[in-house]
């Protein structure tokens, strides 16, 4: 022992010297990770043990033991402590006494203290009682006092949790579950509790009972190095926000990988992810096996005796034949004993299919003799074995636990090695649920639903497997997974028509949902740049299937029957084109008698007219509106206080959450400027949301000079009920007549009602689209998603002097990525140093 150690040891016999030695070792940077956990639990049992001494005087019948994670000697900087006084019972005050010379000194450090004082009997009467207590108990470890005491408790406790093992195990079994319910699985949440979370330190534990049971074990193999992957993040995040937490908030993840010397917060992330991932793995095998041990002990031991085999009786496991050298054995599918994977290379994905097909997971043996042995597929991959992995991405649901039990064990990327750069990688984005990997696999499963839709299922099912491959590498995703799209294709054996098909499909999988939601469809320019990437009705056919299946795949968020409806009539325009009907030029639809009605009383009254239609549902026909739910102007207001919103938990025939639509606002106004930021601004301050914009001019009657804007939008509440249209009304007026200060009004909202501290988001982009219209400019907008963005944008375009005709309001999660079509006053596109002029000034203006 060094003169250091001494002199520490010395100091930390009193609290003082206890707090001073422990913020040396957390900030002294040359130790970290279990080195350090070790040494901070050393530190406090020796300072604890010298509190308990000098507490107790020596006497017998009384021993301080550390329970739970301190029990295991897993102290992160801010753990709490567990501690139990255990006592043999003889003299209450005395003890109670203690207690409080114990539990003092470590309140006053600020220690956070979770304790108990019990006799041995009352501890192990608890635990019977509560599962949680009997768990900590589990890694009790004597601290000071009567060892012998200590050693007692520690065997009662074990033998009565392995002879209580039959029941206990189901309830913790369904404690897990209850809590992986509450709190997600931690490999795919962006802001993830490492501790409670599905696969995280609680998880672990578990397993760690269930191996003390000696009913069942965990999957050894890499458990041990993802716990202390979790409790060194555990520990940098502890430093770097000075609590105890177990939640990696956003804004913390850049400085808690930096403590844990990783890139960046991506990085740490995926390492989490990674580490879950085992954890949840194992889990999932080793409550498997609890399972079949439990039913096997059920059954009653003459009729074991009978499945043994004994006087003549059948098998104890009977083995059904799956598929060649495939068998199921027990509920799970295993290698026939035929089976010869050093000779048979699409055993692997035979077996998985098989499992896949029947429901059932692969065995843990199984997968792992399969990796130890099993030969490479030679390139290109024999025809059985793309019909093997056809089959196994097409068996729906099933293929999620299979394809996990491969990957586990590495054989996903020893088949496909790109799989590499996608797995566990973290979507920063709210609209995906899942890692890049999982996703994939998601949509694959969804895809499989629509199998009897397309005319080539397999290539439907393979670029629902690769289109987000090129995520992996830098640049478009699209763009790089289109060259691994073709690789991929070739090597596992399509020939080469249909790896252009696929490579098509991976390179503008989001072509169809993007241009139905962000451009005008009734612009043949559209249609045609549509047709043009996809080249055939086939290919139109597969695209239109992959986009809903990756839509649901990603989240509730990302598809919906108003995003379907939009889909498919662009679908149907662009195979009207593929089949060789001509794309007709747009016209300006011609004004419905409502629309000539609005417009003549807005012209007569000087002022804005408004009326409200209630909508929850795109109408078949688009050309036929809905009934009219309210009307404001001059002669008189009605009421439109209905809710906008469509009952969010109602599914559509086809599977997918109606879109909230909220109703159609229609408003007639005469033509002046600033007409686009007024509408948007007051819009904002009444919390409506803007789903569809399009504005146009419509001609007064022969003889009248000058024009009636109509302005053609789709809101919905962002909550509670939509605002009357008579107050809608008067604060237009008041916007428009300059009386009502939008601006200031939304700031002051912002500033009572402040944004939480996040992650910074990336600066705003403005573009220009090129080709994308030949009748007006796009300008293309992607910026944060706030309250008033949209305001902000019509006043930046209104500033430019150009005139928007149309705007489509597109939002992911917090990202807005809105189209405007644009022209100059006389109704014609811009030219290309103008178009570029506004996109830059536009983008200034977000940005300031």
């Amino acid at each position: 022992m060094t003169s250091t150690d001494v002199t520490e040891e010395k100091e930390g016999s009193e609290p003082g010297g206890y707090a001073a030695a422990r913020l040396r070792l957390l900030t002294e940077g040359a130790r970290s990770g279990p080195p350090r956990r070790r040494a901070l639990a050393e530190l406090t049992d020796d300072w604890l043990a010298g509190l308990f001494g000098a507490a107790t005087g020596g006497h017998t019948g009384v021993s301080l033991v550390a329970v739970g994670g301190y029990g295991r000697g897993e102290l992160s900087p801010r753990s709490d402590l567990d501690l139990l006084l255990l006592h043999d019972g003889r003299d209450d005050k005395a003890v109670a006494a203690l207690a409080d010379r114990l539990w003092y000194p470590v309140w006053d450090l600020g220690l956070d203290l979770d304790h108990s004082v019990r006799t041995t009997q009352q501890a192990r009467k608890t635990a019977g009682e509560d599962l949680k207590v009997q768990l900590g108990l589990l890694d009790a470890r004597h601290l000071a006092g009567d060892l012998g005491l200590t050693s007692a408790l520690r065997t009662a406790v074990l033998a009565d949790w392995r002879n209580q093992a039959p029941k206990r195990l189901p309830e913790l079994r369904d404690l897990c579950a209850e809590r992986a319910e509450r709190q997600g699985e931690l490999r795919f949440l962006l802001e993830p509790d490492l501790k409670e979370a599905r696969g995280g330190l609680r998880d672990a534990t578990a397993l760690r009972a269930v191996a003390a049971s000696w009913l069942a074990d965990a999957p050894r193999e890499g458990l041990a190095d993802a716990r202390r992957r979790l409790l060194d993040v555990r520990d940098a995040l502890h430093l770097a926000t000075g609590r105890a937490t177990d939640r990696l908030a956003l804004q913390e993840q850049d400085e808690v990988a930096a403590g844990l010397g990783l890139l960046d917060a991506d990085a740490l992330l995926r390492q989490v992810y990674e580490a879950a991932r085992v954890i949840s793995y194992a889990g999932d095998v080793t409550w498997r096996e609890v399972g079949r041990v439990l039913r096997s002990r059920s059954v009653r031991p003459r009729l074991r005796a009978m499945m043994s085999g004994r006087n003549g009786g059948k098998p104890a496991a009977e083995r059904s034949p799956l598929a060649e050298g495939v068998v199921e054995q027990d509920g799970e599918v295993v290698l026939a004993r035929t089976a010869r994977p050093e000779r048979d290379a699409v055993l692997p994905l035979r077996a998985a299919a098989a499992a896949a097909q029947a429901g059932l997971p692969l065995s843990l043996h199984a997968v792992r003799r399969l990796a130890a042995t099993a030969r490479p597929l030679p390139t290109p991959w024999p025809a059985e074995a793309r019909e093997q992995l056809v089959t196994l991405l097409g068996s729906g649901r099933p293929t999620v636990q299979v394809w996990e039990a491969l990957e586990a064990e590495g054989l996903v990327t020893r088949l496909l090695p790109d799989w590499e750069r996608v797995r566990c990688r973290p979507q920063r984005n709210a609209v995906h649920l899942w890692t890049v990997d999982r996703h994939l696999i998601e949509t694959a499963v969804r895809a499989a639903g629509f199998a009897r839709r397309v005319h080539r299922p397999d290539l439907l099912l393979v670029a629902a497997l690769l289109h987000d491959i090129g995520k992996g590498w830098p640049g478009d995703h699209s763009v790089a997974g289109e060259t691994i799209a073709r690789d991929v294709a070739a090597r596992i054996g399509f020939d080469r028509a249909d790896t252009a098909v696929l490579a098509t499909l991976v390179r503008h999988h989001l072509l169809l949902v993007e241009t139905a939601t962000r451009r005008d469809l009734d612009d043949p320019a559209t249609v045609r740049a549509v047709a043009d990437a996809v080249g055939t009705e086939r290919t139109l056919e597969l695209l239109h299937a992959l986009t809903e299946a990756d839509a649901l795949a990603t989240g509730p968020a990302a598809w919906s029957s108003w995003r379907g409806s939009l889909v498919a009539d662009l679908v149907k325009r662009v195979a009207g084109v593929l089949a060789g009907e001509p794309a007709a030029e747009a016209e300006a639809a011609a004004p419905t008698a409502e629309h000539e009605r609005l417009a003549v009383e807005a012209f007569r009254t000087g002022g804005p007219v408004l009326a409200l239609r209630a909508q929850t549902e795109p109408p078949a026909d688009p050309a036929q509106p809905s009934g009219l739910s309210g009307l404001s102007g001059p002669s008189g207001p009605a009421d439109a206080s209905g809710r906008g919103s469509g009952d969010p938990g109602a599914v559509d025939p086809a599977g997918t959450v109606p879109e909230p639509l909220g109703v159609e606002l229609l408003i007639a106004v005469p033509d002046q400027a600033g007409v686009l930021p007024a509408v948007a601004g007051v819009l904002a301050l009444h919390r409506l949301t803007v789903r569809t914009a399009e504005l146009r001019s419509l001609p007064l009657p022969d003889g009248v000079d000058g024009s009636v804007l109509l302005l053609d939008w789709r809101v919905a509440a962002q909550y509670g009920s939509l605002p009357q249209a008579a107050r809608l009304r008067a604060d237009l007026v008041r916007a428009l007549d300059g009386t009502l200060d939008i601006a200031g009004r939304l700031a002051e909202r912002d500033a009572a009602h402040p944004r939480r501290r996040g992650v910074e988001p990336p600066p705003p982009r403005v573009t220009v689209a090129p080709a994308a219209s030949r009748l007006a400019t796009v300008i293309e907008v992607r910026a944060q998603d706030a309250p008033g963005l949209l305001f902000r944008l019509g006043r930046a375009l209104e500033a430019t002097g150009v005139r928007v005709r149309s705007a489509h309001v597109s939002t992911l999660g917090a990202n807005a990525v809105d189209a405007f079509y644009v022209t100059r006053g006389e109704g014609v596109p811009l030219p290309g140093e103008e178009a570029t002029s506004v996109a830059r000034e536009v983008e200034e203006s977000l940005r300031a």
